[in-house]
């Protein structure tokens, strides 16, 4: 537009000394007065249209950089970030059978936890969670006198109390879905094994995790699955999962040196029989390959002294152990029910599993090498007072004399609830925090109180090493005497949380 203008402005000025020697006749000073005033003006005019231009073209770059930065704006939108903090206080107060009192009056903790979710193609997508969990003031591994906690390892790093305030890789796994235009997927990496159904009862987060709560191991590993909807529409979407994982890497190994062992993995089925709103039916079985006596503990020290500190000797393979689990959930008005069992057996070698140390040291038997079965049953309730956003719950569950629950990643602190065996009582509210209007979807602010009793009836829960002694019979408090071991009879805690998602 403003060429145009200025060639016509040119034009006009052209045709005026033509015009006026037309009328007055010809005068060569007057015209070349024109003329030069004609140049001058002329001069201007192409400053004009240079500085027209340059302006033009900053434009152009600036729109395109704009173009670019958008660009690079949409590739970051597709990152999602969340996460979620917890500060939790501790009562914890335990008899053993020999007349101890362990007490640690206030223990606090704080866990972060940051998630991230991204999307690589429209079918790929990988998720990931970053978490710290330390005990306020310490930056060691606290002391466990109930001597059922194991150390910081594959099993349970990120889910116990570290030794740091380091961020550890708690899950990182890729899911490829749609596989061939079919309901079908495939995942690989570090596995949502933890925290699985009906944990989400007690905890108020409705997580993802695929196991059962009996299973409660973080490991890597990998997924196929595919999933139908039933027909009759009450039986709502059904989903099966072959799963493998790792749950101990032996490492580069001479075969014929002392204290070689094979990798411990995992392998089986995960059923999401039936899910419909709140209704859900859940079964899990799977086997763990070539069982270790003990892991590798990430402490040097404890790597070189566990095993004769705890006179299992040299680390090696024990055998299979078998275990099945099943939930079904269900919530009517405002109550929620859930009710689970679980069975565990144990195919051991020639060292045997469940073995009796103390009749083996004074040459009375030899290792264990019998198939124990064990079963455990789980069941829970909760009233949700939507209108004032108080949840109450109870729950009690109870684990045989070989009962083996997978849970070195559990989330109790000292002593697992669900590998006791023996009972567990426990009794627990949730309120939901007037915090205001929520910012973020995933908001969520609240405060848990609960108390758990724990009642032993035998020795060494979660243990498939050694005998489960029987803390009522005399024989068997002689042989834990022998070998110096005085396990926690019963135990109480109490638990306060203060917890925040965002």
């Amino acid at each position: 537009m403003v060429k145009k203008i200025s060639v016509l402005a040119l034009a006009g000025l052209l045709t005026v000394p033509a015009m006026a020697m037309a009328s007055a006749g010809p005068n060569a000073a007057d015209l070349e007065k024109k003329v030069e005033e004609l140049s001058r003006q002329l001069d201007e005019l192409k400053a004009a249209l240079d500085s027209q231009k340059e302006v033009s073209n900053k434009l152009s770059d600036t729109v395109g950089d704009l173009d670019e930065r958008s660009a690079d704006w949409d590739l970051a939108a597709r990152i999602k970030f969340f996460g979620d903090f917890r500060s939790r206080l501790d009562y914890y107060s335990a008899d053993t059978v020999f007349g101890r009192d362990l007490d640690n009056d206030t223990l606090w903790t704080n866990r972060f936890r940051l998630n991230m979710r991204v999307n690589a193609t429209e079918n790929v997508e990988f998720k990931g969670r970053l978490a710290m969990f330390k005990t306020w003031g310490n930056q060691s591994a606290f002391t466990d006198e109930s001597g059922a906690m194991w150390p910081v390892f594959d099993g349970n790093v990120a889910r116990t109390p570290a030794e740091d305030s380091a961020l550890y890789v708690d899950r990182a796994y890729v899911n490829w879905a749609n596989i061939a235009g079919q309901p079908m997927w495939f995942s690989i990496g570090r596995r949502p094994t933890t925290d699985g159904p009906p944990t989400q009862f007690r905890t108020g987060i409705d997580g993802d995790a695929t196991p059962m709560a009996f299973m409660n191991w973080p490991f890597d590993g990998l997924t196929l699955g595919y999933a139908w909807t039933w027909g009759p529409e009450t039986m709502g979407d059904s989903r099966l999962r072959f799963c493998y994982g790792r749950g101990f890497e032996a490492g580069l190994l001479d075969d014929s040196a002392p204290g070689s062992i094979d990798d411990m993995d995992f392998a089986g089925f995960s059923w999401d029989v039936m899910k419909k709103d709140d209704m859900f039916a859940y079964v899990q079985v799977f086997n763990a390959f070539n069982a270790f006596n003990y892991p590798n503990f990430q402490d040097p020290v404890i790597n070189s002294q566990f095993g004769n500190m705890s006179g299992l000797g040299e680390r090696e393979n024990l055998g299979d152990i078998l275990h099945t689990s099943a939930v079904f959930e269900n919530k009517v008005a405002n109550f929620n029910y859930f009710l689970a069992g679980g069975w565990s057996r144990t195919n051991p070698d020639a060292d045997g599993m469940f073995n009796d140390y103390a009749a083996m040291a004074a040459g009375l038997a030899g290792p264990n090498t019998d198939e124990e079965n064990g079963y455990s049953v789980y069941a829970g309730v909760r009233y949700d007072m939507d209108n004032i956003g108080l949840k109450l719950g109870a729950e009690f569950n109870y684990g045989s004399e070989f009962w083996l629950a997978m849970s070195p990643g559990h989330d109790d602190i000292y002593q697992s609830k669900l590998a006791t065996r023996g009972q567990v009582y426990e009794i627990y509210g949730l309120y939901d925090l007037p915090t205001g209007e929520m910012i973020s979807r995933y908001a969520k602010t609240f405060i848990r109180l609960g108390y758990q009793h724990y009642e032993y009836d035998y020795s060494g829960s979660g243990d498939w090493n050694m005998a489960a002694y029987d803390l009522s019979n005399g024989g068997d408090l002689m042989k834990l005497g022998m070998m110096g071991l005085d396990p926690v009879e019963d135990a109480d805690q109490i638990y306060l949380t203060f917890e925040a998602f965002f």
